[in-house]
């Protein structure tokens, strides 16, 4: 190789060289340029990281993410709160959250999501670890990685609940309208300010006689309808101008009536509906008063009755207000106290009539009214003449319409006569009750001076027979026993008379009588023979009476059926049963019995079926005396041979 060729070839290598170190240094300046941009672009991706993990941390809605097989990754601070798992201790899947009900709807949106990518506006129910059921707006997505490829899924989910609650009400609220609206008993039409009809009911289609249902009329021209309904009414001209008047207006009407051909009266009311300054509509109210008004009118066809009645009737009527002053009186009453409507109206009633304490009566029975009491009570007053009455009034408080006591209101009746002859009744009672006590007292001194001779004979008959007892035959002393029986026997009848006129001559005493223990004292003290038994079935009860009769009605029937048992083995059974309001006792034997025909009898005085030296006929009338007395019944049932069974009921 030549000279010249080896300068070329070290001259070319010498630019070759010289480029290299150039092409380095612009390479070492492009890499720290390079190193320098990439170290200001890894600050700003910390910077763009640390802000948007910030923003996900402190995001007002609860922000989350879970990888594909649905564990939760990560919560912010709001989904904590919500779901109240802790992720930093315990591992959460989202199959946890769902609410059981929602589980395939949830599984429908996760298929949307890993098919689009995303999904909105999915609202749900979740469950949270307390067990509370929660509302939830749910906004999700997937997370890509570099190459495009899905490795998670993330979303914002909202707290609805509290909207979803209100939604509901409100919901069931207008329901609630609604329903109220087309059930009212009241016809009603909602118009808008195109007067078109916006709602109305079935009561409006049932008024006018429309067979068309209420949604049917909807968007109807309601100046159009009132042309076609005019003729239902008695008076159309007048339907329609009235209509016009009130539209023109736009000011509410109440308790318009509106008379149709069928004989229906309507009240009609009108309401008009502005929103700030605007007009928005106008609401109209039909109601069938008919019924109503026919009972109004024979209300007051009752009211002019009656008070035609109350002012011609024989009772005095008088009301008053709460200060005792007279509102009004009817003729009656003019007549009984002698005054005029006008010489009474505004006096106090105490201050004008009563006598001897009747004021202070008036004024208690005023204050009774004023608590809403009625009673009746007597006063005695001195009429406008001077003449001094008995009245009898009957009061009773009078309501105004808010039910608040304005007066009372009383009836009152002249009972002057009746109160004469119950003075004059009370004066007979005391000269009976006199008469009976000396009648008491004079027989007494009969039984006494009766029984004196009698107790004389029947000593002399015992000296006769003592002095001459070896002179008198058998026939003579047979009689003096028959004088001596018959003077037992007068002696016994004398009691007994004095014991019937004593019942009944003064006031038994009522006090707490154990009749069971009454009757087994009788048994110990009376004479039972052998041969007989005496049976209490139960316990004999307490009750309220006069002891010594109650001793004397159970002895005289035992000692009855005693002396009247013929048989060898006489049985006597004491029973009681319980009543309402009584009790009713029996006392049975099983001695000769007694025929129909005489059942009655033997409660009358002197009747004895069986004469006998110990019977005068007296016995069942004192029982049934004492029976009366204590407001009971006595009766029997028997059968000749059989034996007898007495029935008597005394009050518990």
């Amino acid at each position: 190789m030549s000279q010249d060729q080896l300068d070329i070839l070290q001259r070319a290598l010498e630019r070759e060289k010289k480029a290299r170190k150039a092409a380095e240094r612009i390479l070492e300046e492009k890499s720290r340029e390079l190193f320098q941009t990439s170290q200001q672009i890894e600050q700003l991706l910390q910077e763009k990281s640390s802000q948007l993990q910030g923003i996900f941390e402190n995001i007002v809605d609860a922000y989350v993410v879970m990888d594909l097989d649905g564990n939760i990754l990560k919560f912010n601070e709001a989904a904590t709160t919500l779901f109240g798992y802790d992720l930093d201790k315990e591992s959460v899947n989202v199959m946890n959250l769902i609410h059981k009900d929602d589980y395939q709807y949830a599984m429908s949106s996760f298929l949307d999501l890993q098919t689009n990518g995303l999904f909105k506006n999915y609202e749900t129910r979740v469950c949270t670890k307390s067990g509370e059921v929660k509302w939830v707006h749910v906004n999700g997505s997937l997370v890509l990685d570099n190459t495009n490829t899905p490795i998670a899924a993330q979303g914002i989910v909202r707290d609805i609940t509290d909207q979803k609650t209100s939604k509901e009400k409100l919901i069931e609220s207008e329901n609630r309208l609604a329903a109220l609206v087309l059930n009212l008993d009241s016809g009603i039409v909602l118009e808008d300010e195109n007067r078109k009809i916006v709602l109305t009911n079935k009561k409006f289609c049932e008024l006018f006689n429309l067979s068309a249902q209420p949604e049917d009329l909807i968007g109807m021209d309601c100046i159009a309808a009132s042309e076609q309904n005019k003729l239902l009414f008695k008076n159309p001209k007048a339907f329609l101008e009235r209509m016009k008047v009130i539209n023109l207006d736009k000011k509410p009407v109440v308790g318009d009536e509106l008379e149709m051909l069928d004989g229906k009266i309507l009240e009609r009311d009108y309401m008009p509906i502005t929103i700030g300054e605007k007009s928005k509509g106008f609401l109209w109210t039909f109601t069938d008063v008919t019924l109503k008004r026919t009972y109004r009118k024979s209300l007051e066809a009752q009211k002019q009755k009656y008070y035609s009645i109350i002012a011609n009737m024989h009772l005095g009527l008088v009301e008053v207000n709460n200060e005792d002053e007279i509102l009004m009186i009817n003729q009656s009453f003019s007549e009984m106290s002698g005054y005029t409507q006008d010489e009474v109206i505004g006096k106090k009633g105490s201050e004008l009539f009563p006598v001897e304490g009747g004021s202070e009566i008036i004024s208690q029975e005023n204050e009774n009214r004023k608590q809403g009491k009625s009673n009746s009570y007597e006063i005695k007053v001195k009429t406008k003449q001077g003449e001094i009455r008995y009245w009898l009034i009957s009061g009773a408080p009078n309501y105004n319409l808010k039910g608040e006591v304005v007066g009372s209101i009383g009836i009152h009746l002249d009972i002057t006569d009746l109160k004469t002859l119950e003075l004059q009744k009370e004066s007979l009672l005391l000269e009976l009750e006199k008469s009976n006590n000396e009648l008491q007292e004079y027989a007494h001194i009969v039984s006494h001076d009766l029984k004196s001779p009698l107790r004389s004979i029947d000593a002399l008959v015992a000296w006769i027979k003592e002095d001459n007892k070896d002179k008198l035959d058998d026939v003579s002393l047979q009689n003096f026993t028959h004088i001596e029986g018959t003077l037992e026997k007068m002696e016994l009848l004398i009691s007994d008379i004095l014991n019937y006129s004593s019942i009944g001559a003064f006031q038994i005493e009522k006090v707490e009588v154990n009749t069971d223990l009454l009757v087994k004292e009788i048994i110990k003290i009376i004479y039972v023979p052998e041969h007989i038994s005496i049976a209490i079935n139960k316990t004999l009860p307490t009750l309220k009476g006069d002891k010594v009769k109650l001793q004397q009605l159970f002895q005289n029937l035992i000692s009855n059926a005693i002396k009247f048992i013929n048989k060898p083995e006489g049985e006597i059974v004491i029973d009681v049963t319980s009543k309402d309001g009584f009790y009713e006792f029996s006392i049975s034997d099983n001695g000769i019995g007694i025929e129909k025909q005489f059942h009655d009898k033997i409660f009358k005085i002197f009747h004895a079926l069986n004469k006998s030296k110990d019977s005068t006929g007296i016995g069942l009338s004192i029982v049934k005396k004492i029976i009366d007395q204590h407001e009971g019944k006595i009766w029997l049932e028997s059968e000749l041979d059989k034996g007898t069974t007495f029935f008597f009921t005394l009050k518990k």
